[in-house]
């Protein structure tokens, strides 16, 4: 008997490492600022998608920037009410 093991598929292994893909998302660019944004893998109509990055406008910064998601459990409070108020474009 042979057993196989496939790799998870992206979005349920993010979800289990504790980044919350699949809906609005919390990231933070290069420069450190963060905001809160439209992370839907595979869907990408403002930005490039480079899987675990993405290379997008900034509305805190107001500059193009690599940007990653982060897990919430490693922002402060008030890191995350600031993420919530400042939301780049409402498309994914």
């Amino acid at each position: 008997m042979v057993i196989t093991m496939e790799p998870l598929p992206p979005l349920v292994a993010a979800r289990l490492l504790g980044y919350k893909l699949g809906g609005n998302v919390i990231v933070r660019c290069r420069q450190g600022h963060v905001y809160s944004t439209i992370w839907i893998p595979g869907v990408k109509l403002k930005g490039l998608d480079l899987v675990v990055a993405r290379f997008q406008y900034c509305p805190v910064g107001k500059h193009w920037s690599l940007v990653v998601p982060v897990r919430e459990k490693d922002l402060t409070e008030g890191e995350r009410q600031f993420a919530r108020q400042h939301h780049d474009l409402p498309i994914p």
